[in-house]
């Protein structure tokens, strides 16, 4: 079983106007992979374009984190939406973060859906397919778009069979159901740096995912690759992103990829 090669992304720029909910200053210094809000569930153009410039300064690849028109519920709420509305509600969104990143001669690494809508597709093909159209809209020959998302879900079958590129993601401060159901909430729990190491190391070293109920699930032999989300409002998110790295580089270089 080849070793999985890790990175470390984190959903970014998620205040509004002069509010902050995240210390996006310092997690841009720990991630490999931004995934800068677009508006719908938070940020506005001057965070976006503040959240972009801050990822050029540390040389962090950027990702679209489009949501459901939900700013009140910070798109975690479910919404009935066709799947023609979807592609046209992520167009508006991976449009305008797009603008920024030409403005800085900056590519679109990735789109990773938010919140309810990211669970949403897991299940439904439709809504999946309706995405990866996105994807490919704003591939170029040079920079193809990618599409972070569960593996062994809607998500992974719909990328292979649309030819889009998936990084499957696994999430550090999250629960999973006994049946490898990502536990999505509104609000993110405190989670201990002890709990976050042993699941990190358990997922690195067996490729296994823990469940909330102390099982253990795999997450695929066919699995090389994989993002760790650290998200910016669970409470510690600093300290949690920099422990999760530092486990991240520890295998890497293991492994011989670093």
């Amino acid at each position: 079983m080849a070793p999985l090669k890790a990175t470390v992304n984190c959903d970014m720029g998620e205040g509004f106007s002069l509010y902050s909910i995240a210390d996006d200053e310092s997690l841009m210094k720990t991630i490999h992979l931004a995934n800068i809000a677009c508006g719908f569930h938070a940020s506005d153009f001057s965070i976006m374009n503040t959240t972009v410039e801050l990822a050029k300064q540390n040389n962090v690849l950027v990702g679209a984190h489009p949501s459901l028109p939900d700013r009140q519920g910070f798109g975690r709420r479910e919404m009935a939406i066709s799947p023609e509305e979807l592609t046209s509600c992520f167009v508006y969104q991976v449009g305008a973060l797009s603008g920024f990143l030409k403005m800085r001669g900056m590519p679109l690494h990735h789109i990773k859906p938010h919140g309810a809508v990211y669970g949403q597709m897991a299940r439904s093909e439709d809504l999946t397919r309706a995405a990866m159209k996105v994807c490919k809209y704003f591939s170029t020959p040079e920079q193809p778009v990618a599409f972070v998302g569960l593996a062994g879900t809607q998500h992974e079958k719909v990328a292979l069979e649309e030819g889009v590129k998936f990084i499957p993601e696994w999430f550090a401060d999250l629960d999973y159901s006994p049946e490898g159901k990502l536990l999505i909430t509104k609000t993110h729990a405190p989670v201990t740096h002890d709990v976050v190491e042993k699941r990190v190391r358990t997922l690195l070293d067996t490729k296994r995912v823990s469940t909330n109920d102390g099982g253990l699930l795999p997450l695929g032999d066919h699995v090389q690759e994989v993002t760790i989300c650290c998200h910016s409002d669970t409470p510690g998110a600093v300290g949690i992103a920099n422990l999760v790295k530092s486990l991240v580089d520890e295998s890497n270089k293991s492994a011989g990829y670093i």
